[in-house]
């Protein structure tokens, strides 16, 4: 397989660089990234509008990878329940070699292809959910393995990649490749292959949950109060929707204890 992800780098004795032209020639190569991801979108919303459905039925989503990727999983998973308010346990996150990985590198941790299931055996996974792979080369044993063993079991499955072709689109229902090209540093996927791949879960979450009716008009109605920045956009959020002044928002803030329920219980 010809991996784009670990051809050379464009640019040459980077060491020898000035700071400006280090900074210039990443900010170079990330301007590509919105370009292939666009050229992706047809993909992206067909592993969308799947996991939509899937979970409109009760299932969950789940993201497996490791390293980089899967730090990307665990950070997008992390951000749904106070985003939108929905139960910790609807998208999970799982990097290789546990949370441990998530701070520190665990030595070969991506190598085992059986670990995956194991790891997702724990959340008793089922045919209900969604599991979607994430790793920049498309070659990662262990995500190679989770999506395998789950589509034997009936399991939907996707990914998100940056090349094209390999064994984790060959094991996906749902592939999306975003071909970003070579890396400003040689091999170093963290930088536009996690940018694009961030990006991709950016979407994906986010319109599952426009499609699971977590947003009003455009706000995060259900999303978690817990701070003060966060009770003042809500109380901010209902006094725009009832056109009142906001001590009162704030009021019923407080005594609905969320922007959905205040607006709702107003207009009823």
């Amino acid at each position: 397989m010809n991996r784009v992800t670990e051809q050379e780098s464009n640019y040459k004795h980077i060491e020898k660089m000035s700071v400006l032209e280090v900074l210039q020639g990443i900010n170079n190569e990330d301007k590509q990234v919105a370009f292939a991801v666009e050229k992706s979108l047809p993909q992206i919303a067909k592993l969308t509008t799947a996991v939509a459905d899937k979970m409109k039925k009760g299932g969950r989503l789940f993201y497996i990878g490791a390293g980089t990727s899967g730090r990307l999983g665990v950070v997008d998973a992390s951000e749904c329940p106070p985003t939108y308010g929905v139960p910790f346990d609807w998208v999970v996150g799982i990097i290789a070699g546990g949370d441990t990985a998530i701070r520190k590198a665990v030595e070969n941790a991506e190598d085992d292809v059986a670990q995956a299931w194991k790891d997702l055996q724990e959340f008793n996974i089922n045919e209900k959910d969604c599991l979607v792979g994430l790793a920049a080369s498309g070659t990662t044993p262990y995500v190679v393995g989770g999506l395998n063993i789950a589509r034997q079991h009936g399991i939907l499955t996707g990914c998100i990649v940056c090349n094209e072709g390999g064994p984790i689109v060959a094991g996906s229902d749902f592939p999306v490749e975003v071909v970003v090209g070579p890396e400003f540093i040689t091999g170093s996927t963290r930088m536009k292959s996690g940018t694009a791949q961030k990006l991709v879960l950016n979407m994906l979450s986010t319109a599952v949950m426009v499609q699971l009716g977590r947003v009003v008009g455009n706000k995060m109605v259900d999303m978690q109060l817990t701070n003060h920045k966060l009770v003042d956009r809500g109380t901010l959020m209902i006094a725009d929707e009832l056109k009142i002044n906001y001590e009162d928002a704030a009021e019923l803030l407080s005594k609905y204890g969320s922007v959905r329920k205040a607006v709702e219980a107003s207009k009823s």
